[in-house]
């Protein structure tokens, strides 16, 4: 397919050198360099659960505010 890009000329200027010196066109530097672009973007694999946490239980009730600050206080 055939398209039209805005490239900076510095980068035109890079991409003409390295296709010389690789022996291969603009078109198949920029095209593999997109395709390197979109690999690299790949969702991660998922990562597998947590083990289950035992926390030996509550040892206060967090809606009796008076257990709680009593709990957090120390007394």
């Amino acid at each position: 397919m055939k398209t039209t890009l805005n490239i900076d000329d510095t980068v035109m200027a890079q991409l003409k050198r390295e296709a010389a010196r690789q022996g291969r066109t603009m078109s198949e530097l920029v095209e593999t360099a997109l395709r390197n672009l979109f690999r690299s973007q790949k969702k991660p694999a998922e990562l597998s659960p947590l083990p289950p946490l035992h926390s030996g239980g509550a040892l206060v009730d967090v809606a009796d505010r008076d257990a709680l600050y009593q709990a957090m206080e120390g007394r």
